[in-house]
């Protein structure tokens, strides 16, 4: 597979690319079947279980059945989420260097499917202030970049809801992680909608979506930003929790997903559903429909 960077995407966008995050269960290969029988244009996977700090190495058989399940599925855009137990801000050195190598292990099987981004929560800093655990998320990201010299994959940083002592909550703490990362140019950003919103990022009407992506923008820089989680919210505005809820069922509403998914700066930029789902698919097909019903004419 090659792997789709930004610039070739935004060449001759037609609408956003959408999709879901889909179970890799009997393998990462299954994934894009389940992602081909909800209509994905893109899909969004774990590398390996979430919840478990070491897997077994692809097999030939696996990788070789991605690849043919990628073609056959026409499914081109694949990005990988990092496990949850992965903290690259702690201040314990022992879990950050765990952290660390669980990490680059993760870019080398992201690397080995020709995923482009590894897509993860930056770190908590676990009591020990925002301040050192931005200067600690940047020495975990330097030695990961250290560690894995001369791949295509990139890590992808994501805005979180800055629920606990999570980190990148704020523009500016994600801009403070770049600029403290010597190879900051390896570097890109998610934009999660429930996340923003949670923080203080008002998308709910025009001027506040405006007002967002315009100062995201300043602060960061539009091409930088390599993915879109798109979620509702189950808590109300500012309230720094993060809860996933069903496109327009939410505190976010409709009109903010009308607007991105109009918005033409952004197509060709993958966007992929964690919505809460059952075993048959059926609420990624309903939040899928009518994403893409909020479509307007050219």
């Amino acid at each position: 597979m090659t792997s789709v960077t930004p610039s070739a995407k935004r060449k001759a966008p037609s609408g956003p690319l959408l999709g879901a995050h889909m179970s890799i269960a009997g393998g990462v290969d299954k994934a894009l079947l389940e992602g081909k029988k909800v209509d994905c244009d893109v899909i969004q996977i774990f590398t390996k279980s979430s919840r478990q700090w070491a897997a077994q190495p692809y097999t030939k058989e696996e990788i070789q059945s991605f690849l043919q399940n990628q073609k056959e599925t026409e499914i081109v855009t694949v990005v990988a989420h990092d496990s949850y137990l992965l903290n690259l801000g702690s201040p314990d050195e022992g879990l950050r260097k765990r952290s660390v190598h669980a990490f680059i292990d993760e870019m080398e099987r992201c690397e080995t499917l020709s995923i482009p981004y590894l897509i993860a929560h930056p770190g908590a800093h676990m009591g020990a202030g925002e301040e050192g655990g931005i200067k600690t998320i940047a020495r975990s990201l330097d030695e990961i970049h250290a560690g894995y010299s001369g791949y295509n994959v990139k890590i992808t940083l994501e805005i979180t809801a800055g629920q606990g002592s999570n980190l990148g909550y704020r523009f500016e703490q994600i801009r403070s992680m770049i600029d403290a990362t010597k190879e900051s140019d390896r570097l890109r950003v998610c934009f999660d909608t429930e996340h923003a919103f949670a923080a203080g990022y008002d998308i709910r009407t025009k001027e506040g979506y405006e007002r967002t992506f315009s100062e995201f923008d300043e602060m960061i820089g539009l091409n930088l930003l390599a993915a879109f989680h798109l979620n509702d919210s189950k808590k109300e505005f500012h309230s720094r929790v993060d809860r996933h809820e069903h496109i327009g069922k939410g505190y976010i509403g409709v009109e903010a997903f009308r607007l991105l998914m109009n918005d033409q700066r952004f197509w060709g930029i993958p966007m992929c559903l964690e919505t809460p789902k059952g075993p048959d698919l059926k609420e990624d097909r309903e939040n899928l429909t009518l994403l893409r019903s909020l479509m307007e004419p050219k």
